[in-house]
């Protein structure tokens, strides 16, 4: 008797076990945004085709950057809450970074999916507040819904806009590489290990590289 209620937990306990493991993806994952940040890192999504309109008023395409690393925030500039501290510790990364490398091998990109608000001169107003240059670290909206909403999608960026002109969102760093797909999703609070991290890939970068989608 002893025998079978003894196997008997340790078939439950082995099945307990078993079943955390498939549903966290190999304990990877804990919560569900753990497991999307572990989905994206898997696939690699490219980054879509999107047309930029930033702080200087200037308009191009992702493209732009071909070659380079683009280090991406998704914000939107009326938040009071996380976009401040996201873009304080973008700051952070930005200083960290040798400047050798800045425009050349690496660009910083902060991306409003607030377009209506966030135009260039709003844009512009708000890169003061955080040191950005506009040129290595650029603040830009995409004007069009489709292109953005296929950005998010993507990204799996998830903003939920309520009754008051506020967004509740999921935060980030967005690695994308120099073949223009999602390289890393990088903890926005751990600002020395993104930027420890993203100092070993430039100078893994060597500064040869193909773009290709």
């Amino acid at each position: 008797m002893k025998k079978n209620r003894l196997a008997a937990i340790t078939t439950v306990l082995l099945f307990g076990f078993g079943l955390f493991f498939f549903s966290t993806d190999g304990f990877q994952s804990f919560t569900a945004e753990n497991a999307r940040t572990q989905k994206l890192i898997k696939e690699k999504p490219a980054f879509p085709d999107v047309t930029l309109q930033d702080s200087k008023n200037r308009t191009y395409a992702f493209d732009t950057f071909k070659g380079k690393y683009v280090l991406i925030t998704f914000i939107y500039t009326a938040c009071t809450d996380v976009c401040p501290k996201i873009e304080m510790n973008m700051a952070d990364v930005y200083k960290q970074i040798p400047k050798k490398y800045m425009g050349k091998d690496i660009v910083f990109l902060s991306i409003s999916f607030d377009p209506e608000r966030d135009n260039p001169q709003t844009l512009e107003k708000y890169r003061h507040s955080y040191d950005s240059d506009g040129d290595t670290w650029r603040m830009a909206r995409i004007t069009n819904k489709q292109e953005l909403d296929n950005l998010l999608d993507a990204f799996g960026v998830v903003v939920i806009p309520d009754d008051s002109g506020n967004f509740t969102h999921n935060a980030a760093f967005y690695l994308v590489g120099p073949d223009g797909k999602l390289d890393q999703v990088m903890d926005y609070q751990k600002t020395d290990d993104a930027a420890r991290q993203i100092k070993h890939m430039l100078r893994q970068k060597g500064g040869e590289v193909a773009w290709n989608k």
